[in-house]
């Protein structure tokens, strides 16, 4: 039995634990053969593959990003579709394929798993926003890359009694907006899930500084102000028609700076946040997590994504994956916001 990889949608710390994981239980366990499709969907199309052989997976886990590249290609653009796809994996003589990607990855592999392709999904998303699981490998190692990020701009505000904006990741949830602001001890927290007035932050921001503290605002990327219908995008649309996001730090800073008479800077820490090795947290989950899709892959279990639901790994539906987002809940936002101002 031969098994497809690929790695789709944003890079992520652990994909390549996940891949180890995967081929080392299906090769020695299940005696199982792999080959890599290169760059997602797209290589997918394109018929681009490579072997992942043991020799192939040596030592990657402690590796960032992915051997196998990745894109956001949507596999039913042009040149795509499900008659491509079944051709391409029976050309070479792949019998079921594990896809590692987030909510658009995992929406187009249950289109093709209900056109009868045999797939298993692996949740990866640096914003923890899929419902299905506790939590997603490279969660952890974004979080500690922005606060360690913070750390250093809280020195430098301090130096020169500025406020600093920190522009992170989170498109619809602010779990990483959350969790790195209350371990930098930020003095305003704004995320998707709930908008702010400019009164409001503003106000955050004199107590911290009438304290002869140097404000800290830590603001994930799909925040909107209560005056904003959308978030702030200036970038166009990705491959499955998606805003992207960027810039609200941007915005926020002269405006908090006009209303404050704080010299404001924004730092986006955009995409070094899943840059570089993962954490040891990320690594564990990634193997396994990977090593539980081989299970699926042997039970035939298609149309299934492996998910963390508190120390087990469990099994669950395409369907209950992409049911709803997993948003900030507004009791622990409330519980972040006594630590403001």
């Amino acid at each position: 039995m031969t098994i497809g990889i690929l790695t789709s949608g944003g890079d992520c710390p652990g994909l390549n634990a996940v891949i180890r994981g995967a081929v080392r239980k299906g090769t020695e366990i299940h005696g199982l053969d792999f080959v890599g499709f290169k760059d997602g969907w797209r290589g997918l199309i394109d018929d681009d593959t490579m072997p992942l052989t043991r020799n192939e997976i040596q030592g990657i886990s402690k590796q960032g990003g992915t051997i196998l590249g990745t894109s956001r290609t949507n596999p039913f653009s042009e040149g795509g579709g499900v008659e491509r796809v079944q051709e391409v994996l029976e050309r070479n003589g792949v019998d079921a394929l594990i896809a590692i990607g987030g909510e658009g990855t995992l929406a187009a592999a249950k289109r093709l798993t209900d056109a009868g392709v045999n797939i298993v999904g692996v949740p990866k998303t640096v914003d923890n926003d899929l419902s299905a699981t506790d939590y997603t490998f490279g969660f952890d190692t974004a979080v500690q890359i922005a606060t360690d990020s913070m750390d250093r701009l809280r020195t430098t505000g301090d130096s020169h009694h500025r406020c600093m904006v920190a522009e992170v990741m989170g498109r619809h949830v602010g779990w990483i907006a959350l969790h790195s602001g209350m371990a930098a001890g930020a003095h305003a927290i704004l995320i998707p899930e709930r908008k702010t007035s400019m009164a409001q932050i503003t106000e955050w921001v004199r107590s911290a500084n009438e304290r002869g503290r140097s404000p800290l605002v830590v603001v994930a990327e799909g925040f909107k102000l209560d005056t904003m219908d959308d978030a702030h995008s200036e970038r166009g649309l990705d491959a499955f028609g998606r805003p992207r996001l960027g810039g609200i730090g941007d915005l926020l800073a002269p405006l908090i700076e006009e209303a404050t008479g704080i010299e404001t800077r924004n730092t986006t820490l955009g995409h070094i946040q899943r840059g570089g090795t993962p954490t040891s947290y990320d690594r564990v989950l990634a193997t396994r997590l990977g090593m539980s899709a081989i299970d699926s892959v042997v039970a035939k279990r298609w149309g299934r994504m492996v998910a963390l639901r508190g120390t087990d790994i469990v099994h669950v539906s395409f369907e209950d994956a992409l049911g709803e987002l997993k948003t900030v809940p507004a009791e622990r936002y409330d519980e972040a916001a006594i630590l403001f101002g």
